[in-house]
C-alpha cells in the first residue's frame, strides 16, 4: 500500500494520505507524490473534481517530525525545504482549475490544516478537530496557514486560531465558516463524494471559469471582474458543452459533456 492513494473514478479524482497508524502525517517522498497527482488531475480531461482525504481516523497531523528532523540545516537549507518540497502542493493546489473537496475526519493540525486550507470547500466529521498549531512549538505557520485562513474567517478569526494554536471542533468550524457542512464520521466521505458527483455532473468548461472568476474577483475591482466575466460567458456559450446543457436541460434529460 502507498502512503498516498491516488484514483479516479466517475469523473472524481481522489487523493487519500495513507499513514494511519502515524495520524497521516506527511513525507518528503508524499509531498512529491501529492504534487504529482494534483497535476495528473489537472492535466486530465476524464477529472472534473477532486476530492482529498485521510485514511483511518485523522486527516492529517501535518509534517512527521522525524521525517523532517535534521540538526545541521542552516538558514538557507530550511527556507528551500519549503519552498522546493513542500510548497509544492499549495502551488500546485493553485494551478488547478477544477474544484477541490476535502473530507476531513479527526485532527487536521498544523500544515494538515493548512492542505486543508488550500481545497475550496471542507466537508467535516463530527471528529474533526483543527489547529494552525505551529505557535505552541515556537514557529510560525509554514505552509499556507497565513494566506489561507483569513480569506477564509477573516482577520480577526485567523489571528485568533494562529496565535494561539488552539483547536476548534467540527460544530464550532462551522460556525466560523471553516467548514461548509458537518456529518457522522463514517458519511463524511460518502456525502463529500456526492457533492464531487453532483459538481461533476455540470458543464466542466463553465465550472473550471466560475472558479477562475472567483479568484480574479478576490484581487479585483467590480468593474474589471464585470469586464473578465463578460469575456469569460462569451467563450463558455461558444462550447459545444453549453449548447449541450441548454438542450438537456429543454428535453428533460441528462446531459453529456464533452468538455469542448
Amino acid at each position: 500500500m502507498s502512503d498516498l492513494e491516488y484514483s479516479v473514478a466517475h469523473h472524481i479524482a481522489t487523493i487519500t494520505l495513507n499513514r494511519p497508524e502515524r495520524k497521516n502525517a506527511f513525507t518528503l517522498d508524499m509531498v512529491d507524490a501529492w504534487a504529482a497527482a494534483l497535476d495528473a488531475a489537472q492535466a486530465d480531461d476524464e477529472v472534473r473534481v477532486v476530492v482529498l482525504t485521510g485514511a483511518g481516523d485523522a486527516f492529517c497531523s501535518g509534517v512527521d517530525l522525524d521525517a523532517f528532523k535534521n540538526e545541521h540545516r542552516g538558514p538557507l537549507q530550511e527556507k528551500e525545504l519549503l519552498t522546493k518540497r513542500v510548497h509544492r502542493v499549495a502551488m500546485a493546489m493553485d494551478r488547478l482549475t477544477k474544484p477541490a473537496l476535502a473530507a476531513v475526519n479527526g485532527v487536521a493540525v498544523g500544515a494538515g490544516m493548512d492542505m486543508s486550507l488550500m481545497c475550496d470547500i471542507r466537508i467535516a466529521a463530527r471528529s474533526a478537530r483543527f489547529s494552525e498549531g505551529y505557535i505552541r512549538v515556537g514557529l510560525v505557520p509554514g505552509d499556507g496557514g497565513c494566506y489561507y485562513l483569513p480569506r477564509i474567517v477573516g482577520t480577526a478569526q485567523a489571528l485568533r486560531l494562529l496565535w494561539t494554536g488552539a483547536f476548534v471542533g467540527a460544530e464550532e468550524a462551522l460556525a466560523i465558516g471553516l467548514v461548509s457542512e458537518v456529518h457522522d464520521d463514517d458519511r463524511v466521505l460518502e456525502v463529500t463524494l456526492q457533492l464531487a458527483g453532483e459538481i461533476a455532473s455540470r458543464a466542466p468548461i463553465a465550472i473550471e471559469v466560475i472558479k477562475r472568476a472567483v479568484r480574479q474577483g478576490q484581487n479585483h475591482d467590480l468593474p474589471t471582474a464585470l469586464d473578465l466575466i463578460s469575456s469569460h460567458q462569451a467563450v463558455v456559450l461558444s462550447t459545444d458543452d453549453s449548447a449541450e446543457a441548454f438542450s438537456a436541460f429543454r428535453e428533460k434529460r441528462m446531459p453529456e459533456f464533452r468538455r469542448r
